[in-house]
C-alpha cells in the first residue's frame, strides 16, 4: 500500500512538472537561453535585407526585433526564414517572435497571434507598361500572375482576381523577373517593393506600371505562439511605448520617410490589429 502511494505521489510530481513546463512561455525561454532569436526574411527592402557595405541585416523590421530584445536585457538572435516558413518556425519553437511582412488574415490569426501592427501595406499589382490593356487588377481575371510563395499577396491575388493562376517564387526578385520575361501578366506585392521596382525598371527597357486600385490592404504585426499572453503583452507594451515615446514614428521616417528612396508618410499607428 505505502508502495502504491509513493507511486502515485511520484506520478503526480512528474504531472506537475511536465505541467509546469507546459505553461513556460517565451519569456522564461528567453531568460533562460539568454538570448532572443527573431525569425525575420533578410531580402524584405528596407524591412529585412542584407547591407552591401557591412553584409549585416538591417531593416525596418531587424530594428523592431532589436527593441524587444533590449527591453528583455538579452542579446538579439536573428534567424532567416522563408516566407512559407515564418508559421512553422514560429510554432515549431525555432524563434522566439516572427517580424518578417506577416500581413494579418483570419486563417493565420487561427494558427499565431499578432502583435499590435507596426506597418501598412496596401497590396497591387505591376504590370509591363506595353500591356495598355491592363488598366486595373479586375483586367487580370483568367491570366498568370506572379507573387512570393505562401505570401499574403498570393493569397490575395487567389481571392481577389477571378479565375487567376498564380505562379508562385521562392523570393520578390524571381516574381519580378518572371514578369520582365513575359511568363506572367502581373506581379502582385507590396506597393512599397512595387514602387521601387517601377523607378529602377524605368532606366531599363521594360518600363512597367502600378494597377489601380489597391488589391486589398493589410496591416503587417509581428507573430507571437498561440496563448502566450504573457509575451504577446510584452510587445505590445513595447510598440505603444514606442508610439507615444515618437520612436515610432522615427524608426518610419529612417526607413521608409521623405529622406527615403520610397519618400512615404505615416498614416497609421502602432495599436491592435482590427481585423
Amino acid at each position: 500500500m505505502k508502495t502504491h502511494i509513493k507511486s502515485m505521489a511520484a506520478g503526480l510530481g512528474l504531472l506537475a512538472v511536465l505541467a509546469t513546463a507546459a505553461q513556460a512561455g517565451t519569456l522564461e525561454d528567453v531568460k533562460a537561453r539568454g538570448k532572443f532569436i527573431c525569425g525575420t526574411l533578410g531580402t524584405a527592402e528596407p524591412f529585412s535585407f542584407q547591407d552591401p557595405k557591412t553584409r549585416a541585416v538591417v531593416g525596418f523590421e531587424v530594428d523592431m526585433c532589436q527593441k524587444i530584445a533590449d527591453s528583455l536585457n538579452v542579446p538579439l538572435e536573428l534567424k532567416l526564414i522563408a516566407v512559407e516558413a515564418r508559421i512553422p518556425e514560429l510554432i515549431g519553437g525555432r524563434v522566439d517572435l516572427v517580424a518578417a511582412n506577416l500581413g494579418w488574415s483570419p486563417e493565420r490569426a487561427q494558427q499565431i497571434d499578432y502583435s499590435f501592427q507596426h506597418f501598412v501595406s496596401p497590396q497591387k499589382v505591376l504590370a509591363r507598361q506595353a500591356d495598355t490593356e491592363l488598366k486595373s487588377p479586375a483586367d487580370l481575371a483568367g491570366q498568370r500572375v506572379s507573387a512570393v510563395r505562401g505570401s499574403s499577396s498570393e493569397q490575395g491575388a487567389r481571392k481577389n482576381i477571378p479565375n487567376v493562376d498564380p505562379l508562385t517564387f521562392k523570393d520578390p526578385s524571381g516574381a519580378f523577373l518572371a514578369l520582365q520575361q513575359r511568363k506572367v501578366q502581373g506581379f502582385v506585392a507590396s506597393e512599397l517593393m512595387l514602387v521601387k521596382l517601377q523607378s529602377q525598371a524605368a532606366e531599363g527597357n521594360s518600363p512597367v506600371k502600378i494597377l489601380e486600385p489597391a488589391l486589398f490592404v493589410e496591416p503587417w504585426g509581428m507573430g507571437v505562439r498561440k496563448g502566450d499572453t504573457a509575451f504577446l503583452n510584452h510587445v505590445n507594451q513595447v510598440l505603444s511605448q514606442m508610439e507615444s515615446s515618437g520612436d515610432a514614428q522615427k524608426l518610419f521616417d529612417k526607413w521608409l520617410g521623405q529622406d527615403t528612396a520610397y519618400k512615404l508618410k505615416r498614416d497609421y499607428r502602432f495599436e491592435e490589429i482590427k481585423g
